[in-house]
């Protein structure tokens, strides 16, 4: 009864004073259950798609003597990713960067430190805003194994990681979701084509390159030593995904529900896309061919998923089943790049893709803004900053990795398998 007589007080007090809009913006600030649970649930999507999802994904994608190296690299990426969010990257992603605020955030949220046990983020708790961003970052370095599995050291995988996340993840994240000048711009992103799946396959093919390409590739390169592991992998990625965009709503309404329906529609798409080219070419349709397609439709949908309609996602996954798997012959065939599992073609391309058509086919009635000439220039410049970025940091990254710790394995190693060379273990005892 006293909590009503004073939500009426102030609320008349508001009305009299002229501070309508300012009581309604507190009143907004609330916690809302619903979108609280709905982003816990969604966390958990988002942590299954990397453990085990993409981990089971990589696992069944490389030869069977290194199939515990690809394990180990995503489950370690996840572990060191979400230490390193606690101890600093959150903070310089979302913090208050006072005179650098529009490139990079500061230290005041380091070890989670200045933030109330209860803080809001919107209608959620602050701590399950850093859960789900903290799922964020662990998927991101981790989808850049794919492009250095079977030849890289196991120390410079957790060395790249580290920084990259730093270097590369932080200052990016706060261009574009922690306020600051690709914000500023309007560029549209509303899961992370940019922040996630640009960064990630631009690094990763600046990673392969400066690698150096496996000793069998390109003519004895292994087919996938289990394509039945690769498709429980992607499937579960793709139930994953429903958390990734849907809940970058950060609220249980229909902007969440909307983000996965075209999420879905895109990836069945491609999927079916990717499927019928590798069947005309190839004279069967693969197992791993229509799953790495539902890949490339996921991560084309995702900058657009909060902005498009169902018609639009459905031309979004034909672009990308087919965008995506010409890159991936090209990538290795034309320019013999060794992206193992084709990082730049499915992630990287169809990141910047899917950032480029949203500035076309956004729908005012459902992201607020509509496409136009001038949004997709918008968005050209965040693809052309972020993918320039992350290039020469990498190249900076892995230098200095070389210069420490080293990048490859020998080639002794190589040749008897990361498992037992690296960690000792077999993923199969036969």
């Amino acid at each position: 009864m006293y909590k009503l007589i004073y939500f009426i007080g102030i609320f008349l007090l508001a009305v009299f004073s002229g501070n309508i809009e300012t009581f309604a913006a507190d009143h907004e600030a609330t916690l809302d259950s619903g979108d609280t649970a709905w982003i816990i649930s969604a966390s958990a999507l988002v942590l299954f798609m990397t453990v085990p999802g993409l981990a089971l994904f990589y696992g069944g994608l490389v030869n069977s003597k290194n199939v515990v190296s690809a394990l180990m690299h995503c489950f370690a990426i996840c572990c060191l990713a979400s230490v390193l969010w606690l101890f600093g990257a959150y903070s310089l992603s979302f913090a208050d960067g006072g005179e650098l605020n529009k490139y990079i955030g500061s230290l005041e949220k380091f070890l989670f430190n200045n933030v109330e046990w209860n803080a809001l983020s919107g209608t959620i708790p602050e701590n399950l805003f850093f859960v789900f961003q903290m799922t964020f970052a662990i998927i991101t370095p981790a989808l850049m194994v794919g492009a250095y599995v079977e030849r890289i050291k196991f120390s410079a995988v957790l060395l790249i990681s580290a920084i990259w996340l730093f270097v590369v993840y932080a200052p990016v994240t706060h261009w574009v979701w922690g306020g600051g000048w690709l914000a500023d711009l309007g560029v549209l992103d509303f899961a992370g084509g940019l922040v996630v799946h640009t960064t990630a396959g631009v690094s990763a093919l600046v990673i392969a390159i400066m690698l150096g390409n496996r000793d069998e590739f390109p003519n004895n390169v292994q087919p996938p030593h289990n394509p039945g592991l690769v498709m429980v992998g992607a499937a579960m990625l793709w139930v994953g995904w429903f958390g990734f965009n849907g809940g970058s709503a950060l609220a249980a309404n229909a902007n969440a529900g909307m983000a996965i329906l075209v999420t879905h529609i895109a990836a069945a798409t491609a999927s079916l896309t990717w499927m019928a080219i590798e069947w005309f070419k190839n004279g069967k349709p693969g197992l791993v061919g229509i799953v790495t397609g539902t890949i490339a439709g996921l991560a084309t949908i995702t900058p657009a998923s909060g902005f498009v309609d169902p018609k639009s996602a459905f031309i979004i996954g034909l672009l990308a089943g087919s965008i995506c798997y010409y890159f991936s012959v090209l990538i290795k065939q034309t320019f013999n790049i060794d992206d193992s599992l084709d990082v730049f073609a499915v992630h990287g391309i169809g990141g910047m893709l899917g950032t480029l058509l949203v500035g076309f086919l956004a729908n005012e009635a459902i992201g607020g803004t509509a496409g136009s000439s001038q949004q997709a220039q918008i968005q050209i410049i965040g693809i052309i900053s972020v993918a320039a970025f992350s290039l020469i940091a990498t190249f900076v990254i892995v230098k200095i990795t070389e210069l420490t710790v080293g990048l490859r394995v020998s080639r002794k190693d190589s040749q008897e398998g990361l498992d037992i060379t690296t960690h000792g273990e077999r993923g199969y005892h036969l």
